[in-house]
């Protein structure tokens, strides 16, 4: 199960007693904000997209956030296409509805932290399964999920 290789992962940063696991769904920024009693835009969303020459990226951004293709392209220098939901686990580890970037193992997998999370004191990303997420900083979802670095690719949606 994924949420085993997302709590292991947490588990080197003493972290793993921190996930949330819900009766219900998260697997969507409004179901996850309903499951953990929060805003959705508090909600850490994690998109995935397929990079041109092989491997994907995956982007951490906000809940209330779309990602605005001239910045995408503009940072990371191709137009922003969502990776194929066959290719998803490979890449991530973790199903559709549970995509964190915690425990990624494939290294041809970049993660990136979105702007839009400094909006918050804390945010909710998923731990690897449809009905979990953990609470933490921004500062600590960049650290926690190893990303590369800090991003500007997507626009509020009002």
């Amino acid at each position: 199960m994924s949420i085993e290789i997302a709590r292991k992962h947490l588990e080197k940063y003493g972290l793993e007693d921190k996930i949330l696991e819900f009766d219900v769904s998260s697997a969507t920024v409004e179901l996850a904000a309903e499951a953990v009693g929060t805003e959705p835009q508090r909600i850490c969303k994690t998109i995935s997209f397929k990079k041109p020459e092989g491997g994907a990226i995956l982007v951490q951004t906000a809940g209330d956030t779309k990602i605005k293709n001239g910045k995408f392209k503009g940072t990371f220098g191709f137009k922003a296409k969502m990776l194929p939901a066959e290719e998803v686990e490979l890449y991530t580890n973790h199903q559709i509805g549970g995509v964190c970037g915690f425990g990624i193992t494939n290294k041809e997998t970049e993660i990136y932290v979105d702007e839009s999370l400094k909006r918050f004191a804390t945010v909710f990303p998923a731990c690897g399964s449809s009905n979990s997420a953990i609470e933490l900083t921004p500062e600590e979802v960049f650290k926690y999920s190893e990303a590369l670095d800090w991003v500007d690719v997507c626009d509020i949606i009002e």
